[in-house]
């Protein structure tokens, strides 16, 4: 079922590509909790709670908060998970019990990294749109030992241009991939990437 995003936070969703993408990483299923920080528009949000069996959602601006709630009614029809959502500035707000983890924003992301190490989260994505940024998160990732991988792409999209296809590219994404727990390893994509 399409998402319906009728509600704009001015920070624009996460791209549907790109989504589609994470939601590989994650790999979410009816008995996983998912945490997210920074739901903004909620498209990240109503693609998790369409899969887990229990969303939380923070969002720190209280403005952001509200369009993700009126999106997320929006699709309340294909959404199948529990969904909480919390007004809060991560760390701080997140759950202990989480099973997976999007970070789709770059603020206190080593206090929430941190967070994700103490509670053992099993899959953590990341992803970050500048190249500074993403060069710290990597060694944040890499300083905790949760670091499996770091995928970077780019989508176009074709239009018409003088009778053919001609096409317009998106800002490339980073985006990190880890694990807290040690069984998560998948044949050694941990220890290959750290070194």
């Amino acid at each position: 079922m399409p998402l319906a995003l009728p509600h704009d936070a001015k920070a624009g969703p996460t791209k549907s590509e790109v989504r589609s993408v994470l939601l590989g990483k994650l790999d979410l299923s009816e008995s996983d909790h998912f945490a997210e920080v920074g739901s903004c528009t909620g498209a990240v949000t109503i693609e998790a709670a369409r899969r887990a069996g229990r969303v939380t959602a923070l969002e720190r601006r209280a403005k952001r908060l509200e369009v993700t709630k009126k999106n997320l009614a929006a699709n309340e029809e294909s959404v199948t998970a529990e969904v909480d959502l919390r007004n809060a500035e991560a760390p701080e707000g997140l759950p202990d019990d989480a099973d997976a983890l999007f970070l789709g924003g770059s603020r206190n992301f080593e206090a929430v990294l941190d967070h994700a190490v103490d509670t053992e989260v099993d899959r953590i994505v990341m992803n970050v749109s500048r190249l500074e940024v993403a060069g710290r998160a990597t060694q944040a990732f890499r300083d905790r030992d949760i670091l499996e991988e770091v995928v970077q792409f780019q989508v176009s999209h074709g239009y018409e241009l003088a009778g053919a296809t001609s096409f317009n590219s998106d800002n490339p994404v980073y985006m990190l991939v880890g694990s807290a727990t040690e069984d998560s390893d998948e044949g050694g994509k941990k220890a290959e990437a750290t070194q």
